[in-house]
């Protein structure tokens, strides 16, 4: 009696798994700019590393000297429906989310309306004296000694009004360490960057992104990822257990804003790299020191900036962020000197994205450097 129906199950199992394949292969949903060799080469290592990872959905945009030469949608945004990426899928940013809040932190800065150094007791009430002063520029670089997640709490599914009400996770437990003694990473300590954000700005941090770094920079996607609210195109997400694809677990980001709640295409990420190096979220000099490699107290560097990683590989300076949670991996890649920005953003969770993202931001320098050379010949 049950001799069909196990085989109808056993049969759809693999129908499952060659579209998945197929996916990966088979389907570029929607792709924009000239396919040139270095486009096709692009797409290429994409195909390779969806193969590779078993991604079911991958989108990849890449911006230079101000201008989006690549962006694609790969596989399936929702397995369960048969919904295609396209290059206006919407992910989440997870900890890309980071460099967005250091951006609206700095602006306040250059507007005189925050002092980087103050102790943040003495900007939020709801931030209760510690045994030692936290600052701001402490909590962009990890260095405030505010604890990160801790067992079983990182994926939440309780929904907080705005971020200052989501410090009451975290804002009782004592600091880890003294406050520029040691490089801890921390996403909590972003969250409290994000009520910082909101008590100057007086509005909601998801206003304040959409106001002052997605309008300016022309990334309408780019805001707070409220489950609640419809937002087109949001992808589905994945976690392969074993050789198995499931759905991720819930989560509503708001408890975490500022630290890895937000959400966006991979061509409106790019382009709010694109506005950060052409100067128009930033001035120079405030950017020059948002990219600059911090140091403890002692004089140790942390490989890591004010809400930026950074790096020097052969030669050139490397602006860079991971991101990883539920649903998700990201990566943004940045060649500041040429102007260059690569973003990779996947519906699978574990995807290493980061030496991808690197290899392709290198493979778009070299040519426009061959170009520039066959230019002057």
């Amino acid at each position: 009696m049950n001799a069909i129906p196990s085989k109808l199950y056993v049969l759809g199992c693999l129908l499952f798994a060659f579209l998945v394949s197929l996916s990966a292969q088979e389907f570029p949903a929607e792709s924009s700019g000239a396919q040139s060799p270095q486009a096709e080469s692009l797409e290429a290592r994409l195909r390779r590393a969806i193969k590779k990872h078993g991604i079911p959905g991958l989108s990849c945009a890449v911006v230079h000297k101000g201008e989006l030469v690549f962006s694609a949608g790969y596989g399936f945004a929702d397995l369960e429906n048969d919904v295609p990426v396209t290059d206006a899928t919407v992910y989440r940013l997870a900890s890309i989310s980071k460099p967005v809040t250091a951006v609206l932190i700095m602006q306040l800065v250059e507007q005189g309306t925050l002092d980087l150094d103050a102790d943040v007791s003495a900007l939020l009430s709801e931030w209760p004296k510690k045994r030692w002063p936290v600052t701001c520029r402490q909590l962009l670089a990890h260095l405030g000694g505010v604890r990160h997640y801790k067992l079983f709490e990182v994926e939440s599914t309780k929904r907080y009004r705005d971020q200052t009400a989501a410090l009451a996770r975290f804002s009782k437990d004592p600091l880890l360490h003294e406050p520029g003694s040691k490089y801890a990473y921390s996403t909590f300590g972003f969250n409290l960057l994000a009520a910082v954000v909101e008590e100057r700005h007086g509005k909601k941090f998801g206003e304040v992104v959409q106001e002052h770094i997605a309008v300016p920079a022309n990334a309408p996607t780019l805001q707070d990822d409220d489950q609640r609210r419809l937002i087109k195109g949001r992808a589905q997400g994945y976690v392969m257990r074993g050789n198995r694809l499931q759905n991720s677990k819930l989560m509503d980001s708001s408890y975490k804003l500022g630290g890895g709640g937000l959400c966006a295409s991979a061509k409106d990420l790019a382009r709010f790299a694109q506005a950060l190096m052409a100067g128009r979220l930033l001035k120079l000099e405030t950017r020059k020191a948002m990219w600059t490699e911090q140091r403890t107290v002692a004089g140790k560097l942390v490989g890591y900036a004010l809400g930026f990683g950074v790096r020097e590989i052969q030669g050139k300076r490397v602006i860079q962020h991971s991101g990883a949670q539920s649903r998700v991996s990201t990566m943004l890649c940045m060649l500041p000197e040429e102007q260059i920005a690569v973003v990779i953003m996947c519906n699978l969770e574990g995807a290493r994205l980061g030496g991808l993202a690197q290899q392709i931001a290198f493979s778009v320098s070299r040519e426009a450097s061959r170009r520039d050379v066959g230019g002057k010949e």
